[in-house]
């Protein structure tokens, strides 16, 4: 099969562009339709609607973190099989791990939607925008069961080596939303609902598609017979790699979580500032998470295969390629932040715009820390070690929390910007070690068994 993808052979640095370039520009799309969100509710709704549709943001790193790291980490046995030839073993993971996130979407769904309320005020979110930053979060709550199917259908694929595919179904789908952004809040008018709406049919088309291409084009995924049955001891393997992933990202997003309430107390124009600088700053930071994505494919695949010198080489050239987007980044951002704003709101709006751009300046200074911590995290979490990368989400959160108790108050919005580059340099100092010592254990292992 074409599409699928040995990363334990050739140049690592070829195989890994060659698998991050589609992911980086799916979720580009990802992040366009995002921001298109924003813009036509910013610019056709006004600033109230658009800071209802941030006001949860932090919220949704939470729950979107933990959904997306497990579907992550359900996805890594299975490179790391395909990597070890044994085809049959990564099927029956793939039954099992579809089991278990059945489960957990199921899960996330009730509690979150019952809790919805609850939860915006517990981020004091101003009573102005509450009631439609309750629809907003309540339609991606509702999505979360679609958003799940697909992270794990793509991890699946993913885990093959075919970033590809996935790329073409986010353009299908980001093509369905951005239409449907025009039709609901616009020509209906449905406001926020409407980019509720249009984000959780997006999301289940990608899933149908993804889906659909499994059945028809990767039958190596598909289980039969007795792979299909129930195992603990897969069922057991998959959760120690997928929940520590997970409850990494919502560890992180408890500090994210902290951070945005101390913002939202600053009022709804900083609630609008930091929607649209966090809209404008995933564009450019998805770029780094996503070689750490792939990152996590190559090391899952190297391992499986026992090289483990080519984990090494990997994790240099990927750091290399960090290096290169941050030059390119602070170019664009450091003369054009404030007119990337100008999506967002009319010029007029000038406190929100000069604040903005102030927090997209302060962190694409620190994008090389970024760039560190997400090729080192994800790496580990190929190599089996998530319990480690858990750790670096500790730091974070501490880091975070840490800004807004002690900053936040004393600088006001100043405060806010320093949280990101705070944290990420936090969990840098964790990492960097971590990873030189798990580096250390593999290479000595390897020799054991030569």
């Amino acid at each position: 099969m074409p599409s699928i993808n040995d990363m334990t052979v050739g140049s690592p640095t070829r195989d890994i562009v060659k698998f991050a370039v589609p992911l980086i520009g799916g979720y580009i799309l990802q992040q366009m339709y995002l921001i298109i969100d924003a813009a036509i509710v910013g610019r056709f709704v006004g600033v109230d609607a658009l800071a209802a549709v941030g006001a949860s943001s932090s919220v949704m790193f939470l729950i979107m973190g933990f959904c997306n790291g497990s579907c992550a980490g359900f996805a890594i046995p299975v490179a790391q099989e395909f990597g070890a030839k044994d085809y049959s073993k990564m099927r029956a993971y793939v039954a099992n791990a579809l089991r278990i996130v059945a489960v957990i979407a199921a899960v996330i769904t009730v509690v979150t939607a019952v809790l919805c309320e609850r939860i915006l005020k517990i981020v004091n979110t101003p009573g102005d925008i509450f009631h439609d930053a309750y629809l907003f979060l309540m339609l991606n709550f509702l999505a979360v069961p679609f958003t799940m199917a697909y992270n794990m259908l793509s991890g699946f694929i993913r885990a093959l080596g075919d970033s590809k595919q996935p790329f073409y179904f986010l353009i299908a789908a980001s093509l369905l939303n951005i239409a449907l952004d025009f039709i609901l809040i616009i020509g209906v008018g449905l406001g926020v609902e409407g980019a509720g709406i249009a984000t959780m049919l997006s999301q289940a088309f990608a899933s149908a598609l993804c889906w659909a291409y499994i059945k028809k084009r990767m039958r190596i995924l598909v289980p039969t017979g007795g792979e299909r049955a129930y195992d603990d001891k897969k069922a057991g393997r998959l959760l120690m790699n997928g929940i520590p992933m997970g409850m990494q990202f919502s560890i992180t997003a408890v500090g994210v979580i902290m951070l945005q309430s101390a913002n939202n107390a600053l009022g709804t124009v900083y609630v609008a500032s930091f929607t649209a600088a966090m809209r404008m700053k995933y564009l450019f930071t998805c770029v780094f998470e996503n070689i750490g994505v792939a990152m996590a494919t190559y090391c899952g695949q190297n391992i499986g295969a026992q090289k483990v010198e080519r984990v090494k080489l990997g994790i240099m050239s990927a750091l290399k390629i960090t290096a290169v987007f941050f030059v390119f980044s602070l170019i664009v951002i450091y003369p054009f932040a404030d007119e990337m704003m100008l999506l967002f709101v009319e010029s007029g709006e000038v406190g929100i715009i000069d604040n903005a751009a102030l927090y997209m300046r302060m962190s694409s200074y620190f994008f090389p820390a970024l760039g560190v911590l997400t090729v080192l995290r994800y790496s580990l979490q190929g190599l089996g070690y998530s319990n480690l990368s858990v750790m670096s989400g500790v730091m974070e959160m501490i880091a975070r929390c840490g800004v807004s108790l002690l900053l936040v108050p004393a600088f006001g919005f100043l405060g806010v910007c320093y949280g990101d580059p705070t944290a990420w340099v936090a969990a840098d100092l964790f990492l960097v070690p971590a990873v030189w010592l798990v580096y250390k254990r593999l290479k000595s292992k390897a020799a054991c068994l030569n």
